[in-house]
């Protein structure tokens, strides 16, 4: 212990590269620190700098700007670029170069802050692709991202094609073109449209370059309107018509396509400029007529479903693509014009008899009648002359009544075959339309398919009778029911009327009988055929009159030759006072029936 010397260490030894291993320098440490110093960047607070990623995590990245220690930034700052990954560079903002633990500050979003005006005017101008990131979406479109400048997004820019969902798109990063930005309220509008927009140009020019007529090519449903479908070609757009569609009737094409369904289609015809495309869909299959059954032929009995009507017929699909045309005439036996639709619908199912088949012009008439036998046939045997019938009245006209017995068997009343009696004016007096008339048939008309009928002839002629009641001179009570400028219509007993001329509606005071009056009449005329009873009132008592004044002169007769033999003048006398008696009893008993 007492040879130990009491040995001072070296001042300036440098103990730390000793125990390091290293050289033992003799350069102070400050020196070396400053020396250290000077390798590094020189940064300041509140400045924009471009740093390297380092390192990453599910929340953090770390970035080296060059400086003593690496700033760490949340991974949410870098939502906009999922691409982000360890050597990229990014701009940073240094918020503190060392808070209380020493640690860097910095922040990716503040830096894209400030640098994000200045950059996105160049891409405006320097029409630069730029990124994304779709943060929400808003009214008629989408908030964008970009640079850390909130940017609009209108629905109508997101892509070529219409947009169903826009929520598919929230939280995508995309790319995009600056299209409009204004400066004084600083909005900035984008369009990834407008990218793909160019692209698709040229796809155009290249397929419309090289469009045919009966070209098939692939394409996709895009939009669905009540008269067709728009398919896109790849860039180019092609309408097919809702009657190109299908060979059937199609009421609406989402019968046939959905939305974004890929189908073939052949080029139907395209304008000069090909900017109209008309594209067919049935095109591409064997027309139905093609596959019709060869042996279907007129007279065969067909069924279908009622598809199309209108007032003159209605079409019957028979397979889908192959129709046949029903006519009204063709619906049934019946003249009577009527509408189709009285007899169908719709939708009905029907069985029908081929009349016509036009296999080259793809055209088929059909009936339905024809299912029936025709009345007129068997019309002789059905509906002989002289049979009786009851018939509903169809129709009235100035002359007649229209009526049907069955459907397609239709007769006429004419007005004079209505009563024995009745002066009838017209029809409408004596029946109603829908009302049911017994009749007669008197005559069958088979060319022309009508039947003469009588409904008098039910009853027997009653002017066999009224010939032995209403003789020439005998005399009747009437009642005047109508005044006509001629004369005046008289009712007379079993419903029988007459006729009076105005000289014969004198009455023995000399006045003229009126409307309403009962009175005598005699029969001046009676005319079966022409079912005419002419009548007189004036006649009564002008008749009298005359055998009165010629029975006065009878008797001065008698009287005369009385003086001169006065045998047969006593027989003279009594004969002709028994007549004179009997006058004045006919007079006295028309005075007193006066």
């Amino acid at each position: 212990m007492e040879n130990l010397k009491n040995v001072q260490p070296i001042e300036d030894f440098n103990w730390d590269a000793y125990e390091n291993g290293g050289e033992v320098s003799q350069i102070s440490k400050e020196d070396q620190e400053k020396a250290y110093d000077s390798t590094l960047n020189k940064v300041n607070d509140r400045e924009v700098v471009d740093g390297t990623v380092i390192a990453m995590n599910k929340r953090e990245v770390v970035v080296n700007i060059g400086y003593k220690s690496d700033g760490i930034i949340p991974l949410s700052e870098f939502r906009y670029n999922p691409d982000l990954k360890i050597g990229d560079t990014v701009e940073v903002y240094i918020e503190n170069q060392e808070d209380k633990k020493g640690q860097l500050i910095l922040s990716h979003k503040k830096a894209r802050a400030t640098r994000s005006w200045d950059r996105v005017n160049a891409a405006l101008e320097n029409e630069e692709i730029i990124k994304g990131y779709i943060k929400c979406r808003t009214k008629g479109g989408m908030i964008v991202d970009v640079f850390g400048i909130e940017a609009f997004l209108p629905g109508s820019q997101i892509d070529v094609k219409p947009i169903r969902d826009y929520d598919v798109f929230v939280g995508k990063t995309m790319e995009f073109k600056v299209v409009k930005i204004n400066q004084e309220f600083k909005n900035v509008v984008v369009s990834h449209k407008a990218l793909i927009e160019a692209e698709l140009e040229q796809q155009k020019k290249e397929i419309i370059s090289k469009l045919e007529k009966g070209q098939v090519l692939e394409g996709t449903v895009k939009n669905i309107t009540s008269y067709g479908v728009f398919i896109d070609l790849g860039g180019v757009d092609g309408l097919i018509h809702i009657t190109d569609l299908s060979w059937g009737r199609v009421s609406d094409p989402r019968e046939v396509v959905q939305l974004d369904q890929k189908l073939n289609v052949v080029i139907l015809d395209f304008d000069d400029e090909k900017k109209r495309i008309a594209l067919g869909l049935k095109q591409l299959t064997p027309h139905p007529w093609d596959a019709l059954d060869p042996n279907l032929k007129v007279g065969d009995h067909v069924k279908g479903k009622v598809v199309v009507m209108a007032d003159y017929g209605a079409f019957i699909e028979i397979a889908p693509g192959v129709e046949g045309l029903i006519h009204v005439s063709e619906m049934s036996w019946s003249q009577h014009l009527r509408s189709a639709q009285d007899f169908m619908k719709v939708g009905d199912e029907v069985e029908a008899v081929i009349l016509t088949l036009d296999r080259e012009e793809r055209k088929m008439s059909l009936g339905i009648k024809q299912l029936k036998a025709d009345p007129w046939e068997t019309i002789e045997e059905k509906y002989p002359v002289g049979s009786k019938h009851v018939a509903k009245v169809r129709n009235f006209t100035n002359f007649g009544v229209f009526v049907e017995i069955e459907e397609g068997v239709d007769g006429l009343i004419h007005i004079s075959d209505l009563s024995w009696t009745k002066k009838i004016k017209h029809p409408s007096e004596f029946t109603q339309i829908g009302a049911d008339i017994e009749v007669m048939v008197l005559e069958i008309d088979k060319e022309n398919r009508r039947l003469s009928l009588g409904h008098k002839q039910l009853e027997d002629n009653p002017w066999d009778v009224f010939e032995t009641v209403f003789t020439v001179g005998s005399i009747h009570e009437g009642t005047i029911i109508e005044m006509l400028d001629k004369g005046a219509v008289v009712a007379l007993p079993y419903g029988v009327e007459g006729f009076a001329t105005p000289k014969h509606l004198v009455k023995e005071d000399g006045t003229q009988a009126q409307l309403d009056e009962k009175l005598q009449f005699k029969v001046i005329e009676f005319n079966k055929d022409a079912k005419r009873i002419i009548l007189s009132h004036s006649r009564i008592f002008e008749d009298a009159a005359k055998a009165e004044e010629k029975a006065e002169k009878k008797a001065k007769k008698q009287n005369s030759k009385k003086e001169e033999t006065p045998v047969i003048q006593n027989q003279a006398a009594s004969t002709t006072l028994g007549d004179i008696d009997a006058l004045a009893a006919l007079k006295q008993q028309l005075e007193g029936k006066k």
